[in-house]
Formats: C-alpha cells, structure tokens, sequence
C-alpha cells in the first residue's frame, strides 16, 4: 500500500497540546472545585433534579456531603459511585463487564462504544471499573445536552469534557481540532482515559454505526501520519447491551412523527423527557464488553494513501468489534423471529419468554400518545417497534459470518 503523507496544517502536535489552552472544554481544575460546588447546590434546578431522584428528606445530607468536598475523585467515589450503585439496583437486573483480560492498568485507553442511553452509557462504564477499583475515564459530553448552565457545572464537576456541536462550518473545524488535541492530551499528558460515543446522537434503530467524521476528528491532533495518531491514543471498543431500552416507544413515535413530517424536529422538553426516561426506567440486563484496542489491527492494515480511505477502515473495525460483541437477550431473537415471520432462533427462547416480549411491546407501544393513528401506521410503528430490538442480532450475525467487509 502507498504511504500517506499527512497534511501538516491540519494535525496538532504533541508539543503544541501541551501549550493549549482547554479551560473552555475541560473537567473544573480542582482548585476551583468547591467554589463551582458552592455554586452548584445553590441552583433551583440542580436541587428539583436531585429532589426528583432521592429518597425523601435526603438532599439536606446530600448537599451538607457536597459541600465537604474539594475534588473530583472523591465526588465520584463518596457520591456518584453509591448513587450509581443504586441506580443499577433499582433501574437494571444487573450490570456484568466482559473482556477485562483486555484492560492493561498500565495503559491509557479513548473507550468508543455504542451509544444507547444519553446519561448511563459512560456511567455504567466508569460504575464497572469503580467496582474493581480502576480509575474512571472522562467523558465526552455533547454541548448539545447541557441545556442549563447548571448541567455543564454538573458534568464538569463529575470529570466530563465538552464536545462543541452546532457551530459554523469554520467554527466546527476549529472545534474538532480543539478537541481532539485535548484527547490527545489527556492520554499522553495527563495519563487519563476518556470515553466517547462512536457517534453523534444515538442510533435510533439500533443500528450502531460509527461516524467517520469522529475518527476524521480523533486524527486532528497528534505525532506522524493518520494511523499513528490514532494508535497514540489507544482506541478500545467497547460494546454496550441493554436488555429494554425504557425510550424504544419514545424513538418509535419520534420515527412516525417524522414520517408524517420530515422536517420534524424535537424540543427541548423532548430531550429532557429521554433523558429522565432513560435515567429512571427499568433496563433489564445491562452488558458492557471491552474488546482488545485496534493497534494491532492498524498494523496490519498497513498505510492508505489518504484519510478517507484509512477511516473508512478504522469504522469497519469498530464497528466489527461492536457488532460481534453484543449479548443477545430472548427479547432480540423473538423480535427477530416476529419481524422475519419466522421460527429461526425459536432454541434461544421458551413460549413464556416469547408471549413476555410480545405482551412488553404491547404495553410501549401503548405509551405513545399520537392522535388519529391509522392501521397502516399502527403497523409502522410496531414493525420500527421489531427493527429496534432484531438489529443487534442482525449486526452481530454478520460481524461474525462477514466480517469487516
């Protein structure tokens, strides 16, 4: 293959990182922790949110706690870690990791998964490691999200880093390259390991697919060509398996409404409802599967003559490693099997189990308050109901029969 020559212009490299200024994206330094705290507890909707999630009479102790402390780490460990604790317990049958002979302690990681639920995807990730005592990752967190400027206190405070989203085409690259200099740093600089979504927003569908513009991104910054910027920063991903997804009728009505107006758009209110619904709302099984970072693999794909051909292979890996590394719950072979109008995986659940899932989608389905709903779109909406919960089986079957094509 031919060697690619990258356009210096456009990388950052690892010298320039260190003189960066992030304070506009980054996690709130500890040295201003508590002032942001102080600030923090006093916002009305800081404490309606926390009103809304803890036992009554607990946020008088909840914010007397905040108050002691100085730093991010014991934020995590003394209240997110038990508040997340309980989340798995009320919200989830259980939170299983996989793959961990792939962590090496000693090495830093940019963790890319599937993107399922706005809140917990990251969280559910940092509760594993919590529980074996491994260091957290920060997060990329959409500026999109934070809606007040209490959220973005919130998430900084709790080791989140900002992605800029919704600017001008110039202010978008800028952004990128911003951005991804600060990854960099983190991993080579601040020996930290971060987390991101393998996309924008998530997969409706289900259909997980990784941006090529975010890899484009993640290569902006950096020593030496393409893939060896990417390898510097050591890409692990990382499946995620929720077992029901509390939005599944959220994103199905937002499907029909969109098919009745392609320029629909969602509010606000929209977003916070997702938010809390996924937050809350039972899951079910949740499984998180590391799989080997891609080095190795880079290596073997050799050098492409230009960026969109190496992304493009960079995706494939991914979202190979993604696909195959799905679990598979009863939930995903019946919808397949309703949706194919077939008895293909009819060994991998019992007629309990089936009459469950059916009854299940019923009850979702249910949910959607859409006036004047035609049969044909009863129909629709029922079959995007099926899609939803079949493509992890689809996607896994031909990550293992195709791989990366």
């Amino acid at each position: 293959m031919h060697q690619y020559t990258p356009d210096k212009t456009r990388g950052i490299s690892a010298m320039n990182q260190r003189e960066i200024d992030f304070s506009d994206i980054a996690p709130y330094d500890d040295a201003i922790f508590h002032q942001k705290m102080e600030n923090l507890v006093k916002e009305p909707g800081f404490l309606h949110a926390v009103k809304f999630t803890m036992p009554d009479g607990g946020v008088p102790a909840l914010i007397e706690e905040l108050l002691k402390i100085d730093n991010k780490h014991d934020l995590q460990q003394k209240v997110m870690f038990p508040f997340l604790e309980m989340l798995a317990k009320t919200t989830t049958a259980g939170i299983s990791l996989g793959g961990i002979k792939y962590f090496n302690p000693g090495i830093n990681y940019t963790f890319i998964t599937n993107h399922r639920d706005i809140v917990l995807d990251a969280s559910f990730l940092n509760l594993a490691f919590m529980r074996r005592g491994l260091p957290t990752t920060e997060v990329a967190i959409g500026n999109n999200l934070l809606i007040y400027d209490w959220i973005s206190d919130l998430v900084r405070l709790n080791k989140s880093f900002i992605v800029k989203r919704n600017t001008g085409l110039r202010e978008s690259l800028e952004a990128a390259k911003h951005l991804s200099a600060y990854i960099h740093y983190c991993i080579l600089e601040k020996h930290e390991s971060v987390w991101i979504a393998q996309r924008e927003g998530r997969a409706k569908d289900s259909s997980d697919r990784t941006q090529e513009s975010l890899v484009k991104m993640l290569s902006y910054a950096g020593e030496g060509n393409f893939m060896e910027k990417l390898k510097e920063i050591n890409l692990m991903p990382v499946s995620l398996s929720y077992e029901y997804d509390p939005n599944d009728y959220l994103k199905v009505k937002e499907f029909l409404r969109r098919r009745r107006d392609p320029k629909f758009k969602k509010s606000t209110h929209d977003d916070l409802f997702s938010m809390e619904t996924g937050l809350l709302q039972f899951k079910g099984r949740v499984h998180i599967q590391l799989t080997p970072r891609i080095n190795t693999k880079i290596d073997q794909l050799g050098l492409f003559r230009d960026p969109n051909t190496s992304a493009k292979y960079i995706v494939a890996l991914i979202d190979q490693a993604i696909h195959r590394s799905y679990e598979i719950f009863p939930i995903n072979y019946v919808a397949f099997d309703l949706l194919h109008s077939k008895n293909r995986f009819a060994e991998k659940y019992t007629a309990e189990e089936k009459q469950e899932v059916e009854e299940y989608f019923s009850r979702q389905l249910a949910k959607i308050d859409i006036e004047d709903v035609t049969d044909e779109e009863r129909e629709f909406m029922r079959e995007m109901m099926l899609i939803m919960y079949a493509n992890p089986l689809k996607n896994k079957l031909k990550a293992i029969l195709g791989g990366v094509e």
